[in-house]
């Protein structure tokens, strides 16, 4: 009698395909590092982020301040791991709620078409027809500069590219012999949608969100950056980058230190979606 050899996921597949690629592997180190700095902050930083020394104002990296200080005496090291914090949770919860609600909106309306499906993608090029950083602008303008704001802020820009990403898959899916089977079965809509299409379809937006979440970090550290992000004193990177420039002149590392977090951060992000993109994609999968 034959064992029953259990087969991986599409995305747990196409997981395995990326990280043979060696700069996705690089990306995917970089965000690791970033995301374990993050966690174990409390642990790694030797001084408080908060904390205030005007005798130690803007000091140059040393043995004691490891990237410096800022023009109110705070460590410098310690602000960007705990300000990683916040990148990565307005990034994450701000795609997961994208990922859901647009997800919902391109499977329900890809699979009723017609002319919900028409008013549906009309809306929904309405919000893609604002740029991210504006419809985030306007967004925590009007709400208020809160985290939870933010992650409002961030996936109502993402949305409408979920919904699309959705969209379209399960409009090929609905036309598909097991679906049929499902409604001949007597399945209720919801059923098909949920545990048969979305089975099918979520390695497509797992993908897209590993590449918006660089988007999302991009739009984060941009509205701290002209204050609109986390009020202080909770560091932020792109409050952090607003301050450098203060003392751009005198004090260099405030400005260059919080950049390059938020660059190699992106980077990384964007290596590790375009190696899954890659994967997953018949098309590309050879280039």
């Amino acid at each position: 009698m034959s064992a029953t050899v259990s087969q991986p996921s599409p995305l747990r597949r196409a997981a395995q395909r990326a990280l043979a690629n060696p700069t996705t592997t690089l990306g995917a180190v970089i965000v690791l590092l970033i995301v374990l700095g993050a966690v174990f902050a409390p642990f790694i930083t030797p001084h408080d982020p908060t904390e205030q020394d005007i005798i130690s104002r803007l000091q140059a990296p040393s043995a004691d301040y490891w990237l410096g200080t800022d023009q109110f005496g705070r460590d410098i090291f310690s602000r960007l791991l705990y300000g990683a914090r916040i990148s990565l949770v307005v990034s994450l919860g701000a795609i997961a709620v994208s990922i859901v609600i647009g997800g919902i909106i391109g499977m329900v309306s890809g699979y009723v078409g017609g002319k919900f499906d028409l008013i549906v993608m009309q809306a929904m090029d309405v919000l893609l027809s604002f740029p991210s950083l504006i419809l985030g602008l306007i967004v925590v303008a009007l709400l208020g500069p809160e985290l939870v704001n933010l992650v409002i802020a961030i996936a109502l820009t993402a949305i409408a590219p979920f919904a699309r990403i959705a969209r379209a898959p399960t409009m090929a899916l609905k036309e598909r012999a097991f679906v049929e089977a499902g409604h001949a079965l007597g399945y209720s809509h919801t059923r098909i949608i949920f545990l048969h299409i979305l089975p099918n379809i979520l390695s497509e937006l797992m993908v897209m969100g590993s590449l918006w979440m660089a988007t999302a970090v991009r739009v984060e550290a941009s509205l701290s950056f002209i204050g609109l992000g986390v009020k202080p004193p909770t560091p932020t990177w792109g409050g952090m980058t607003r301050d450098g420039f203060e003392n751009i002149l005198d004090a260099p590392w405030l400005a260059i230190f919080p950049g390059v977090a938020i660059l190699l951060l992106v980077l990384g992000l964007n290596m590790v979606g375009d190696g899954l993109r890659d994967a997953t994609d018949p098309k590309l999968r050879n280039e």
